[in-house]
């Protein structure tokens, strides 16, 4: 009897800790609050699809939510996964640029496309099998999950009404990260910012304007203090992903990863096809607010174009310097652009 029991002893100490375990739990952290779309697609389609994903495999997950800063703010998710905090988090490449740089392809190349699934689709195509996009979840010990963060095309909004580019000119406009290199040649003053300050900023005269999109103006109510909106046709985005813990994700059994991935799809998902639905929803509710909205002529559009500096490849060969391929993701991401159709205003990996 004592020999059978040290010896069932000793095969349950040789086995691996998480096929000993039926049940884990997750801290999920994103800085910004959940009146946005990018942080309800946690509970609202990745929770679920994980436990629906998980039935019959004997394994579950608990999630606890801590959003809005209650324990990383916004551009602070990717330490708060990598520091053991949080197991799973909103990493958000937009205002963690010095961690996520070549990430940001998308926020130094404006006036590419309009359409957030074209861009949602090739960053996850990206983020999942090129080495070079990799790197940088790798080097900060978190593991890419999926589910990216695509936002609706840019715009401009103000509570001065813009007729032309001169009506920038000294105009303070916010802008989040990279956004602002989008103001060189406008005339307009660029100061930073983000969603969680527009409206107090906007409300207090700190701004004069914001570059936002549709899907987070109307809940965020800057209509309210910014009435003028002018569509630029800016383009899309990429912001950011779920990313997780890679100690802790090493240490679950591959049903349980496998459920996730899966859950990461599905969420993208539910992500895009809300995303769509609601753009030009929050155009109609901000024009029944008052909102006067107007769509940019393509000879302004393309003037601000003209305009720019070419950040892009400035930011490019900046990484390049410092041994990152940023010149490489830069010529990747706009030639897979324009086979996939898109016309940019400007090839900026050709100049």
């Amino acid at each position: 009897m004592t020999l059978r029991t040290t010896t069932f002893a000793a095969a349950l100490a040789a086995l691996p800790a998480a096929t000993m375990a039926d049940s884990f739990s997750a801290t999920v952290a994103a800085g910004h609050p959940p009146v946005f779309r990018w942080v309800q697609m946690v509970d609202q389609a990745f929770v679920p699809a994980v436990a629906e994903n998980l039935e019959g495999t004997g394994h579950s997950v608990t999630f606890q939510g801590l959003y809005g800063g209650a324990i990383a703010g916004v551009g602070e998710e990717l330490e708060a996964v990598e520091a053991g905090l949080a197991e799973i988090g909103i990493c958000q490449s937009l205002f963690d640029p010095a961690k996520l740089a070549v990430h940001n392809v998308t926020y130094y190349t404006p006036f590419v496309s309009d359409d957030a699934r074209t861009i949602s689709d090739l960053m996850d195509e990206l983020l999942s099998t090129d080495a070079r996009m990799q790197q940088p979840f790798e080097d900060n010990g978190v593991v890419y999950l999926g589910a990216p963060v695509a936002i609706d095309d840019y715009l401009l909004m103000t509570n001065f009404p813009v007729e032309s580019l001169a009506d920038l000119e000294g105009r303070k406009i916010g802008a989040p990260g990279a956004a602002l290199n989008w103001l060189s040649g406008t005339g307009a003053v660029g100061v930073s910012g983000n969603l969680t300050t527009y409206y107090n900023e906007l409300s207090s005269g700190v701004f004069d304007g914001v570059i936002v999109f549709a899907s987070a103006a109307l809940p965020g109510k800057l209509y309210e203090v910014a009435p003028y909106i002018t569509r630029m046709g800016l383009g899309a985005q990429y912001a950011g992903s779920l990313c997780a813990n890679a100690d802790w994700w090493a240490g679950l059994p591959t049903e349980v990863q496998d459920a996730m991935l899966a859950a990461a799809d599905t969420t993208s998902d539910w992500y895009l096809d809300a995303l769509e639905g609601a753009v030009e929803a929050a155009f109609a509710a901000m024009g029944e607010q008052g909102a006067t909205i107007t769509e940019a002529p393509a000879e302004m559009r393309e003037a601000w174009a003209a305009g720019m500096d070419n950040a892009a490849k400035a930011w490019a060969e900046e990484l390049d310097a410092n041994g990152q391929p940023g010149s490489e993701i830069l010529s990747l991401y706009m030639e897979t652009m324009r086979a996939g159709g898109a016309t940019p205003l400007r090839d900026w990996d050709m100049e």
